[in-house]
């Protein structure tokens, strides 16, 4: 048995503590609170039309979801026991929340959108619908570089395709029919909400031992935090809204660590190999969890999946166009394409490449260094639990999000999410119970 730090204990204690405040209803009451202020600073000032038109909506499903909150805190001043301020009520403000700050706005989006409105998506959803499109005429997702070269100047970049050709079967159902539900946002929302429901039916069909009744409601308030981050946090529920491709990726991710926490390697490599068919960010993911099975002599298992499922999707495009293939999956990410990708958000990486002399080779070096040092921590410190993988996961993307020389704000939701939702994948029966603030300093909880 591995004894913890004693500092990390501490760190453990205060997050449990900032937490647990309040039943855990003073941490709601911020979250949609500066939410709230988000969307609002978001509906007056974005230079992106469909960001204001999510920001004008999700505002009000904030300030609804804070109202709320406010009047749980007050009713349980009054009666702490009540049904209305414990964790099933908070599950359902939840719920609610995101159907108010992420399915209204992108079902109103979708609606206006196939009324004829040109202003109420972003760019990839038209590009995955694109992909989905071709995948289902010309049996791949992608032009190639001469088809690309042929498009006027200004239509050169929605030419490209930047994804894993998973991703164009959410372009499927607009190819088939052209109406407002078969927008790719819909199906990105369906895809996402089908890979929390699963993660937490896996997560919550874990029991807690006898006796151990504190260390499961802790469990189960971490889970609700942990989908909270991956759902009502507005880096996700704008994304899921405006663009929407990055969340189901995300949710099959969660899942895999989910199936991971639960003793299912089979199950996390088909999660995560799902995931990789889409995108390239769930590769990193899928790395550490083959990791983590061969700390469990499962790594066999999840390596089938985890490689197995991504190999399997990228075949067909690879037989009918392997250049177009390669321009899109590898040059264009790369930086090599016939134009630039236009994701420019000002981290290092960014700054590195645009300000310094040989900025671009910097910032590489940098990534790869990065890289290496996740590496070393891996071989000599591979990740024996979920949480561990998990952590390893959030911190590395957050680095590798950092120093790319092109990048967005938007994928920040990735680490977020990812580090919020390590501490759901505690076991209750391995979990020490740490007393809530209801009781009292002293008095044993556990076993």
């Amino acid at each position: 048995m591995i004894v913890d730090d004693p500092t990390a204990r501490r760190r453990r204690w205060h997050w449990r503590t900032l937490d647990n405040a309040a039943g855990g209803l003073a941490l709601d009451l911020g979250l949609y609170a500066v939410s709230a202020t988000f969307a609002a600073i978001t509906a007056v000032t974005s230079t992106l039309l469909p960001h204001r038109a999510w920001g004008a909506v999700a505002a009000v499903g904030y300030l609804l979801a804070t109202l709320t909150v406010t009047a749980q805190l007050l009713l349980r001043r009054r009666s702490p026991t009540s049904r209305l301020t414990g964790l099933p009520a908070r599950w359902a403000v939840t719920g609610l929340a995101w159907v108010a700050t992420t399915l209204l706005p992108l079902a109103w989006q979708s609606i206006d959108r196939a009324g004829g409105r040109t202003d109420r998506a972003q760019e990839e959803v038209l590009v995955v619908e694109q992909a989905g499109n071709r995948l289902l005429e010309h049996g791949t997702p992608y032009l190639g570089p001469d088809a690309i070269a042929a498009l006027p100047p200004g239509e050169q970049l929605m030419g490209y395709t930047p994804y894993q050709p998973g991703m164009a079967m959410f372009g499927l159902p607009r190819a088939l029919l052209d109406t407002w539900w078969t927008d790719s946002r819909v199906w990105f929302a369906v895809g996402t909400a089908l890979a929390l429901a699963l993660a937490v039916i896996a997560l919550r069909g874990t029991r807690a031992t006898a006796g151990q009744p504190t260390a499961t409601q802790q469990r189960d308030a971490a889970l609700l935090r942990g989908v909270q981050a991956a759902t009502v946090l507005p880096v996700c529920a704008l994304t899921l809204a405006t663009g929407g491709d990055d969340l189901p990726v995300l949710a099959l991710c969660l899942l895999a660590l989910a199936f991971a926490a639960t003793d299912r390697p089979g199950r996390a490599g088909l999660a995560v190999g799902l995931a990789g068919a889409l995108k390239l960010f769930a590769w990193p993911v899928a790395l550490v969890l083959i990791v983590w099975g061969l700390t469990r002599r499962a790594g066999t298992r999840v390596a089938a999946g985890a490689i197995g499922l991504p190999v399997a999707a990228l075949l067909p495009a690879l037989l009918v166009d392997r250049d177009a293939l390669t321009e899109n999956v590898l040059r264009f990410p790369l930086g090599h394409g016939l134009v630039t990708s236009p994701a420019q958000s000002p981290f290092p990486g960014y700054l590195i490449a645009s300000t310094l002399p040989a900025g671009r080779l910097i910032a590489a070096a940098l990534l790869v260094a990065a890289g290496m040092a996740i590496a070393v921590r891996l071989a000599r410190r591979p990740p024996r639990t979920a949480v561990a993988a998990t952590l390893i996961c959030g911190y590395g993307l957050l680095a590798a999000i950092a120093l790319m020389p092109s990048t967005r704000f938007g994928y920040l939701l990735y680490p977020l999410a990812l580090l919020t939702w390590a501490p759901a994948l505690h076991r209750p029966a391995d979990t020490p119970a740490t007393p809530l603030p209801d009781v009292q300093p002293g008095r044993s909880t556990s076993a």
